[in-house]
């Protein structure tokens, strides 16, 4: 048999684990804690029943959100535990009802979850049965018949269950004994009953204790005075005009108003038939929002009325006339609800930042909207702004997701105030809107583009070294780091040399410096390519073109020799070329000896001028330059042709033409005069 009992206890235990671990995965958990605990009493082992380790809970960012105004529970970071964050008293919060649960969520922002969570407040008796009134009176005539019952006023007892209002007792006089009568809604209604006929001439007055008790362990009481005061003979009570009153008003009725009006009527004459109205049984919030008029029986508004704090308002009445004799009857006030409530968006949890190419489908935000109007006024209906690449996803009851629906793009787009919108269905709408910061963080998906597809500049030869050439530059789209270009030349030759040693690139600003002086009969052109790349990791680059030209300058100069003056020659030995043994094959010479000196300088001029593609003495075609010094009329027609081997007389040179300025460099074997270039003598 113990055996048998003890398996049964575990099999109850594991089936309790069982649901608690269905209801986990389900989203929803609960508990229950006795009202009044301490602040920081334990509720409930949330790590546990969601199988989530300590670390877990801490790095997903576990939280509780309460639905109500006030925090009422607090989710300790070390334990996982469910504590309570206030004292709670569950008469002020449920009132007279049976079950008083609070809910709230269980939010986990690491992994944008969201948990209900249900506990209930289970009842302590600290609250003993109480009486409106400590003090009570009784009127009663004294020709009242033994037997006759006089309602009396009830104890209330905010707590619950055994808690609550249990029995009455009466004490204080033979006269009077107590009846306790069951309501209609299961309560305890006492009375007054004339156990032995009154005489007002042995006693005007009764003075009796009403005493009520609950059921708590130790049990609490609350009493009453009663004081019976006998009269003379009313025969008549008053009576309602109906058993219950009842009534539907809007919740946005005006302050004064007047609701309902009470009529009783008594058949008696004088004070016997003089009826005054009060409430009978009435909570302590319902006494703060409804007026009884005493003699008119109007009851007015004293509160706006809530529909979404309190649906309908139960209230008992009474009529009584100057005798001592009463009726009762019901009130039920019920509110409609009126659409005053906009939605609310509250937001969870939301990210500040996301990368640009975070996938689509990516969560943002987790919101929480609510509409505290019931039926249609309470339908909320949520969507995002248009033009926006983001959506809308349901999730637990009241909760969306907002998601990615794309790639984003930073260079397009940097940042976000997504507009989130709520309508409820009320006639006219109400409408709210949250909005919602995102910055978009940079990947480096952008090259560096250079600002023209390719680059040349001229540059004058014998430059100084470090000249300035040009300035390349380089943008990218991308931000930050992932935008920052520095620049570097590719490698290359130039005249079998290091590219690096004739020309370098700035890295910050892309200038461009000549390292050496350049020389036109020596390079006349350089190619090369500029390299921009930027800080991502890794890095992307992209090159250009550079095309430099040397820009020729006149720095050679023409080898003229000296005319020799003591050379001679006779009439027939006239000068000629070389391979001539007279002047007759070689046309006309110069009859004298300014002439023949003036002829040949030109003749040396011209044979320079003619190898010489760039130099300024050139002419027209067939002038060797002649031209351009003498005037436009002197042409070759006017020479003999010497381009060819030219014998000076007295002289044993031979002035031969190779074309160019290899002619400036070549020796004169006659010993005369050399003249070096500009450039050499620089050198």
């Amino acid at each position: 048999m113990a055996g048998r009992r003890w398996g049964r206890r575990e099999r109850a235990l594991l089936w309790g684990v069982l649901v608690a671990a269905w209801e986990a995965a389900w989203g929803q958990l609960r508990y229950s804690v006795a009202e009044e605990m301490p602040k920081g009493s334990f509720v409930g082992d949330v790590a546990k029943d969601l199988a989530l380790d300590l670390p877990a809970l801490r790095d997903r960012g576990v939280r509780i959100i309460d639905r109500g105004r006030t925090q009422y529970f607090a989710l300790h970071g070390n334990s996982g535990h469910l504590v309570t964050a206030e004292r709670i008293d569950r008469e002020q919060l449920c009132e007279s009802a049976q079950q008083c649960v609070l809910r709230c969520e269980l939010i986990a922002e690491g992994d944008m979850k969201v948990y209900g969570v249900e506990v209930e407040i289970t009842d302590i008796n600290d609250n003993a049965p109480s009486f409106k009134e400590i003090e009570l009176e009784e009127i009663i005539s004294e020709t009242t018949a033994p037997g006759s019952r006089f309602p009396l006023a009830e104890a209330d007892d905010p707590d619950v269950g055994r808690n609550s209002l249990q029995s009455y007792e009466l004490s204080g006089d033979e006269h009077f004994s107590l009846a306790v009568q069951a309501g209609p809604d299961g309560d305890q209604r006492p009375e007054l009953v004339l156990a032995k006929a009154l005489d007002r001439e042995e006693a005007a007055f009764h003075e009796l204790v009403l005493r009520a008790s609950d059921g708590g362990e130790p049990a609490r009481t609350g009493t009453a005075r009663i004081r019976v005061v006998v009269l003379d003979a009313n025969d008549n009570a008053p009576v309602f005009s109906a058993a219950e009153y009842t009534v539907r008003v809007a919740e946005d009725v005006s302050v004064g108003s007047t609701l309902l009006t009470l009529t009783a009527t008594d058949a008696d004459d004088g004070m016997n038939g003089h009826v005054k109205y009060s409430f009978k049984k009435i909570t302590e919030k319902s006494s703060q929002i409804f007026q009884l008029d005493s003699e008119t029986g109007a009851v007015t508004l004293m509160q706006s009325l809530d529909f979404e704090e309190a649906h309908s308002y139960q209230l008992e009445v009474q009529a009584r006339d100057g005798g001592g004799l009463s009726d009762t009857a019901k009130v039920s006030i019920t509110v409609s609800d009126v659409n005053d409530n906009a939605p609310q968006i509250s937001v969870r949890s939301a990210l500040s930042e996301i990368s640009e190419d975070a996938p689509s489908g990516t969560v943002v935000a987790l919101l929480h909207v609510q509409d505290r109007d019931s039926g249609a006024n309470g339908e909320v209906r949520c969507s995002l702004a248009a033009g926006v690449p983001f959506r809308l996803e349901k999730s637990l009851e009241n909760y969306y997701r907002v998601v990615t629906t794309r790639e984003l793009d930073r260079e397009e787009v940097p940042q976000y105030n997504v507009t989130v919108r709520a309508a409820d269905g009320g006639s006219p709408s109400l409408r709210s809107s949250a909005v919602l910061a995102l910055r978009v963080l940079d990947v480096n998906d952008n090259a560096p583009v250079f600002a023209e597809a390719r680059y040349s500049a001229r540059l004058a030869e014998n430059n100084a070294a470090g000249a300035l050439v040009l300035r390349v530059r380089a943008a990218d789209a991308d931000w930050g780091q992932n935008a920052r270009v520095r620049y570097r030349l590719r490698e290359g030759r130039v005249r079998g040399s290091a590219l690096s040693s004739y020309v370098s690139v700035q890295a910050e600003t892309g200038a461009l410096y000549a390292l050496r002086s350049f020389d036109y009969e020596e390079v006349r052109e350089v190619g090369l390519w500029v390299v921009a790349e930027d800080g991502g990791a890794p890095a992307l680059s992209s090159n250009v073109s550079v095309r430099l030209e040397i820009v020729d300058e006149n720095d050679n100069a023409p080898q003229q020799a000296q005319p020799n003056t003591d050379w001679r020659f006779s009439q027939t030995q006239r000068p000629g070329t070389s391979g001539s043994q007279n002047g007759e094959e070689g046309g006309a010479w110069p009859n004298n000896q300014f002439d023949t000196e003036m002829l040949q300088a030109m003749i040396l001029a011209s044979a320079n001028e003619a190898a010489d593609a760039n130099s300024t003495l050139g002419g027209g075609t067939g002038t060797m330059g002649l031209s351009a010094r003498y005037g436009p009329q002197f042409t070759l027609q006017h020479v003999p042709d010497y381009r060819q081997n030219v014998y000076i007389p007295g002289s044993t040179a031979t002035l031969t033409n190779a074309a160019g300025k290899r002619d400036a460099k070549a020796t004169n074997p006659s010993g005369g005069n050399k003249k070096k270039s500009g450039k050499k003598e620089k050198k």
